[in-house]
C-alpha cells in the first residue's frame, strides 16, 4: 500500500499495518464527528507516527498513485474533515 504524507512524500506500507491504521482512523473519525480536539490529536498523531515507524520511503523521483493521503500531524480538524471520505482517511 502506498501512502502520501502531505509535505513529506510517499511511503510503502505492508498490508499487516493496515488493520492498525483502520482502527486509528475510526478513532479519528469519531473525534472529528464529536469535535473532540484531544482525541483527534491523539488519533492523527498515532496514524502519522505508525506510518513513519513502519513505512518505507519511496525515492523522491518515484511517482506512483497513492492509495490514500495523510495530512501532517499538526493539521487542524477542519483540514482533516475536508479529506475524510465514507471510508475515513484509510480505505477499507
Amino acid at each position: 500500500m502506498i501512502v502520501r504524507l502531505m509535505g513529506e512524500g510517499q511511503v510503502e506500507l505492508d498490508d499487516a499495518v493496515v488493520a492498525q491504521l483502520q482502527e486509528l482512523d475510526e478513532q479519528l473519525e469519531q473525534a472529528v464527528d464529536a469535535e473532540d480536539e484531544t482525541a483527534f490529536r491523539a488519533a492523527l498523531t498515532g496514524i502519522v507516527d505508525l506510518v513513519h515507524r513502519t513505512g518505507r520511503p519511496l525515492p523522491p523521483d518515484t511517482i506512483v498513485e497513492s492509495d490514500f493521503i495523510l495530512p501532517p500531524a499538526d493539521a487542524h480538524v477542519a483540514d482533516v474533515r475536508a479529506l475524510l471520505t465514507d471510508d475515513g482517511l484509510v480505505p477499507d
